[in-house]
C-alpha cells in the first residue's frame, strides 16, 4: 500500500485531484451566475454539473495512465512485475474517484437551493413564459384628493388591454392589487409569487387638465429595464396613451397580436371620465362582495352606481356588464329572488349584448346570466367557450366554466379549471375558497386543509377562513375544540365579527350541545334572522331548532309556529324556488306535520334534483333525510344517508356523529354503519 501511495505522489494524481476540484468547482459556480442571464433552462444547469462530476475519476485515470515531460504526453511505463498490481490499484483509483464525484455530485443536489424548492412544490416545476406580466398598481402623485381611482384606471385599463392578447400571459387585478405602491416593492419575489417574468410600474400625475404617466417595464428575472416612457399630454388622451403603453410592451415581450387583438386594445371603454370613475367604484364594490356580511348592501350601492354610469354613457360596454353581473348576483344568491330583479337582470344583459355583440363581455354576460337565473348550464357553457377564445386572460371565464362543471357532477374537471383560473389570479382568496369548498365536498380532507393553509398565508386575519380551518378538525375527526377556541378568539378580538359566524357558531354549540353558548348566539342574532348559503333563516328558526336540541318542546313548538309564517309567506311568493320548500318541510316536522313535512321535502327534492344540480341538490336530499328522521322514518332516513355518501357532499364524520338533528337515528344498526364509513381512516 506505501508503494501505491508512493506511486500516487509521482505520478502527480494528488496534485491532478486538487486542480480539478477546485477549478471543477469554480466552473459550477460560474455557470450558475452565467446560465441565468442567458435565460438557460435549469435541465441545462443540471446537466452541466453531472458532465463535470463525471469527468473527475477519468481525470484521475489520465494522471495515472501518463506523465507530461519536456512538453510532450508520454504514457508512463510499468516494470512487468508491477503492471498486474498497478492494473487493480488503477481500479481502485478510478472507483474512489466515481465515489468522491458521486458524493460530490449528491450533496450538489440535495443542498442546491433548488432541491429544498423541488421538494416542497405541489408537483413539477413550471416554466415561467417570458411573454408573462404582471401590471402593479401605479402610484399616485397628483395633489387632488380623488385621484386615486382615477390612477387605478389608468392601471387597470392597460392591464385590461393586455389581457386581450391570447400570446401573453396577464396576471388579474385581483392578485396584483395585493402589491400596493408608494413603498419598495421586491419586483423577484413578487414576480416569482405571481409566476411571471416581467412587471410594470408607473406613476400618475393629474392636474389643471393634463395626466403625466410614466411606465416602465422590467424583467423581474435579472431585475433588467427593458423599456421606459414617460407621457405628458391632456387629460382627454388619456385613453390613447394606455393603448400605445399596452402596444410598446406587446412588441417588447415579441408576442403575437392579431387583427382582432390590435382592435379590441384599440377600443376606447368610454369617453365620460366622470362614468368610467362610477364604473370602477361600482366595479370594487361587486369584488369585495365575495363571503362578506355587506353583499346585500355592496350589490345594492353598485347597481345605483352603474345605473348612473350607463346613463352618462348608453355605450359603455363595461358598466353594463358589471351592471348586469350584480343583478345576477342579487337573484342568484336569494337577496332579491323576484321577478322584478330577474327582469332588471335580464334588460342589463340585453343591454350589453346590443352595445357590442362580438364582445367577450357580451358572451360572459349571457353565459352568467343562463348560469344564475336559469340554471340552463348547456348553454351557458357554449357561450362560455366563445368568450373565452375572447378574452384569454379572463379568471372569470375559466371559473364559471369550473362552476359550471362542479354543478353538473364533473368535479375533478370543475377543479382543474379553478387551478387555471388561479394560475391568472394566483393571489385571488374568493377562488382558493372555491377550491376548499370542493375538496370538502369530496371530502379530500388533506388537500382542503393545505388550501386553507394557503388563504391564511395570503390574508392570515380572514375571520371566515381562521372558522373554516377549525371547522374542519370537527368535520373531519369529530374534534369540536379547534373551533371552540378559533371563534372564542376571533370574538375577543372583534365581537362585531358575530354576525358572520353565525352558521359555523350554530353548529359547534349544538354539536356541543352548550346552552350558555346558545344564549349567547341567540342574543346575537337580529330581528331580522340570518342569511346563509342564499336562503333567509327566521330568528324563530334558529330558536326552535336550538331548544328541539336542548330539549325543550314546549318552546321549540312556539318557535317552529313563529318560523313557519314567515317562510310560507316566501313559498307563495317564490313557488318554484326549492331551498324554501326544503325549510319549511324542516319546520313541519319539528311541529309534528308529518305528512305535510314530507311533502314538502320531496317537492324541495323534484324542484332541484341532484341530476340538475349536483352541487346544491344534496343538500335538499339532506334536508329531507332529516325530516324523516324527526317524523319517524327511520329506514327512509338511513336510505337518503347512503346515497348521500356516495356522493360528493359535505355530509361529514362529525357531523353525523355529533350534531342532535341526527339524534332520533342514534342505536339504529344502518346509522351507526354510515357513521362508522365515514370514520378518518388514518
Amino acid at each position: 500500500m506505501r508503494t501505491f501511495v508512493q506511486e500516487l505522489k509521482n505520478r502527480r494524481v494528488y496534485r491532478v485531484a486538487i486542480a480539478y476540484l477546485v477549478g471543477g468547482s469554480a466552473v459550477v459556480q460560474l455557470a450558475g451566475t452565467v446560465f441565468p442571464i442567458f435565460h438557460a433552462p435549469e435541465w441545462v444547469q443540471q446537466l452541466f454539473v453531472v458532465l463535470v462530476a463525471t469527468c473527475f475519476p477519468v481525470a484521475l485515470g489520465l494522471a495515472w495512465s501518463f506523465d507530461l515531460r519536456g512538453g510532450a504526453i508520454e504514457k508512463t511505463s510499468l516494470g512487468s512485475h508491477s503492471r498486474l498490481a498497478n492494473r487493480k490499484r488503477l481500479w481502485v483509483l478510478v472507483a474512489i474517484g466515481s465515489f468522491v464525484a458521486g458524493a460530490g455530485l449528491a450533496g450538489y443536489w440535495l443542498w442546491h437551493p433548488w432541491a429544498t424548492d423541488s421538494r416542497s412544490a405541489e408537483g413539477p416545476e413550471k416554466v415561467i413564459s417570458g411573454k408573462s406580466i404582471a401590471v402593479l398598481p401605479f402610484e399616485n402623485l397628483s395633489d387632488e384628493k380623488d385621484a386615486g381611482y382615477f390612477t387605478e384606471g389608468v392601471q387597470d385599463e392597460i392591464l385590461m388591454y393586455l389581457s386581450r392578447v391570447a400570446d401573453l400571459k396577464v396576471i388579474s387585478r385581483t392578485s396584483v392589487m395585493q402589491f400596493k405602491s408608494g413603498g419598495t416593492r421586491n419586483l423577484r419575489a413578487i414576480a416569482s409569487e405571481l409566476g411571471v417574468a416581467h412587471v410594470l410600474e408607473g406613476t400618475v400625475q393629474r392636474s389643471s387638465g393634463r395626466v403625466r404617466i410614466t411606465a416602465q417595464l422590467i424583467d423581474a428575472r435579472t431585475d433588467a429595464h427593458v423599456w421606459a416612457e414617460r407621457y405628458d399630454r391632456e387629460l382627454a388622451d388619456v385613453f390613447e396613451i394606455q393603448t400605445e403603453v399596452a402596444e410598446k410592451i406587446v412588441s417588447q415581450l415579441k408576442a403575437r397580436l392579431s387583427p382582432d387583438e390590435k382592435a379590441a386594445i384599440q377600443q376606447r371603454p368610454t369617453h365620460d371620465l366622470a362614468a368610467y370613475e362610477l364604473y370602477l367604484r361600482a366595479r370594487n364594490l361587486i369584488e369585495a362582495n365575495s363571503f362578506t356580511t355587506r353583499a346585500k348592501e355592496n350589490l345594492l350601492e353598485a347597481t345605483r352606481l352603474l345605473q348612473d354610469a350607463v346613463a352618462r354613457d348608453p355605450s359603455f360596454l363595461l358598466a353594463h356588464y358589471q351592471l348586469a353581473t350584480a343583478q345576477d348576483q342579487l337573484y342568484h344568491f336569494g337577496i332579491d329572488h323576484t321577478p322584478a330583479r330577474l327582469a332588471a337582470a335580464e334588460a342589463a344583459v340585453q343591454a350589453t349584448v346590443r352595445v357590442r355583440p362580438d364582445s367577450g363581455e357580451a358572451h360572459l354576460a349571457l353565459a352568467q346570466h343562463l348560469y344564475w337565473a336559469y340554471r340552463d348550464y348547456d348553454r351557458a357553457h357554449k357561450e362560455l367557450s366563445i368568450a373565452r377564445r375572447l378574452l384569454p386572460n379572463e379568471p372569470a371565464v375559466l371559473l364559471l366554466a369550473g362552476y359550471i362543471d362542479r354543478r353538473q357532477g364533473r368535479w375533478e374537471l370543475s377543479i382543474e379549471e379553478m387551478e387555471s383560473a388561479l394560475e391568472l389570479d394566483p393571489r385571488n382568496l374568493f377562488i382558493l375558497k372555491q377550491l376548499c369548498f370542493s375538496y370538502q365536498n369530496l371530502r379530500r380532507y388533506k388537500d382542503m386543509a393545505v388550501s386553507l393553509d394557503r388563504i391564511l398565508e395570503i390574508g392570515p386575519k380572514d375571520t371566515n377562513t381562521r372558522v373554516q380551518r377549525a371547522l374542519l378538525e370537527l368535520e373531519w375527526h369529530a374534534d369540536s375544540r379547534p373551533l371552540h377556541s378559533a371563534v372564542e378568539n376571533i370574538l375577543a378580538e372583534d365581537p362585531d365579527a358575530m354576525a358572520s359566524l353565525i352558521g359555523q357558531w350554530m353548529f359547534l354549540v349544538l354539536c356541543e350541545r352548550n346552552r350558555a353558548g346558545a344564549r349567547q348566539l341567540l342574543d346575537a342574532i337580529g330581528p331580522e334572522g340570518s342569511e346563509d348559503l342564499g336562503i333567509q333563516y327566521p330568528k324563530a328558526w334558529y330558536e326552535g331548532v336550538v331548544a328541539r336540541a336542548l330539549g325543550d318542546t314546549e318552546k321549540a313548538r312556539a318557535a317552529f309556529i313563529v318560523a313557519r309564517a314567515t317562510v310560507e309567506k316566501t313559498v307563495r311568493e317564490q313557488p318554484t324556488y326549492a331551498q324554501p320548500f326544503s325549510l319549511l318541510g324542516m319546520i313541519d316536522a319539528g311541529l309534528g306535520r308529518k305528512e305535510d313535512a314530507i311533502q314538502e321535502g320531496r317537492r324541495a327534492v323534484e324542484l332541484l334534483p341532484v341530476s340538475k344540480d349536483a352541487l346544491s341538490g344534496p343538500g335538499l336530499l339532506e334536508n329531507l333525510a332529516m325530516i324523516y328522521a324527526w317524523t319517524g322514518e327511520k329506514e327512509q332516513a338511513c336510505g337518503q344517508l347512503t346515497v348521500l355518501i356516495s356522493l360528493p357532499y359535505d355530509l361529514s364524520y362529525g357531523k353525523l356523529r355529533l350534531h342532535p338533528s341526527w339524534d332520533p337515528l342514534r342505536g339504529d344498526p344502518s346509522f351507526e354503519k354510515i357513521v362508522a364509513s365515514l370514520a378518518p381512516k388514518e
